[in-house]
């Protein structure tokens, strides 16, 4: 599956005329818990050559590459200076892919580069609004009610695990879900029925249904409640969006410099 999924990113690359710099797993084969039936979630960054960004219509052309799933095989990019807009913007889910365990093309040195720079922009104020609001939703769309979808608790904790690492540490959130079980949670019978659930996921139930877990749900309910009260009390990021820029035009000019 590797090699297809190297083999589609050059397929991408002819399709759409693009350079894509840095490619990774997201979802859950990226967070530690999938099963025989999951997607593979590939997403990645890219560049289209200078000239397309020097267009009088550039706002209006699209930045961002979707393939329609296909043999469990999800494909998603966004082009580099959407990415960066986002990034100053402290984007969780493009801060996961920059640590993504597993990596299928990383060139340029952009991945790197933008790690080296997280300090910078790194907001707790924006990472915390996006894992409440997730953490919300996914709670009220899939777990209320006698029976649930059995998966989605794991769609619920991760970002409520998130928020507590926000509280503890300045670093960003780990990738690897146990990673954020074993400091948050590491004992205790609600770990015991995670663990539990985390052992279903990886036997395969992607699609089953089942009786609501109770310790689970009075945790959550607790958390997501608790967690509401800080809104807001997490310090803004201000800083300057000029390295940001330096770094699309070297990127630009690295990855062009020979067809120039």
């Amino acid at each position: 599956m590797k090699e297809q999924i190297k083999n589609q990113i050059i397929t991408i690359e002819n399709e759409y005329n693009v350079k894509i710099l840095y490619a990774c797993e997201s979802g859950s084969r990226a967070w530690g818990f999938a099963s025989k039936d999951s997607d593979w979630d590939v997403r990645f960054l890219y560049l289209y050559p200078p000239t397309w960004y020097l267009s009088v219509d550039l706002e209006t052309k699209r930045d961002v590459i979707e393939l329609p799933i296909d043999n469990d095989l999800d494909f998603s990019g966004w082009d580099l200076r959407k990415a960066l807009k986002l990034f100053y913007k402290s984007n969780p889910p493009l801060i996961e892919w920059l640590h993504s365990p597993i990596v299928y093309r990383d060139q340029a040195g952009l991945a790197n580069r933008l790690r080296s720079m997280l300090t910078q922009f790194y907001s707790p104020h924006s990472c915390f609004y996006h894992y409440l609001h997730m953490a919300k939703r996914n709670n009220r769309e899939y777990l209320r009610g006698d029976t649930v979808w059995l998966k989605k608790y794991l769609y619920v904790l991760r970002p409520v695990l998130a928020l507590r690492w926000m509280e503890q540490s300045t670093k960003p959130v780990p990738v690897r879900f146990d990673d954020l079980l074993d400091t948050i949670l590491p004992t205790g019978s609600t770990r015991q029925a995670i663990d539990q659930l985390l052992l279903m996921k990886k036997q395969g139930m992607e699609a089953k249904h089942g009786p609501a877990i109770p310790v689970i749900n009075a945790f959550l309910d607790a958390e997501i409640l608790r967690l509401e009260s800080k809104v807001g009390s997490q310090a803004r990021i201000q800083t300057s969006i000029v390295p940001l820029n330096s770094l699309f035009r070297k990127m630009l000019d690295d990855v062009f410099k020979e067809e120039n």
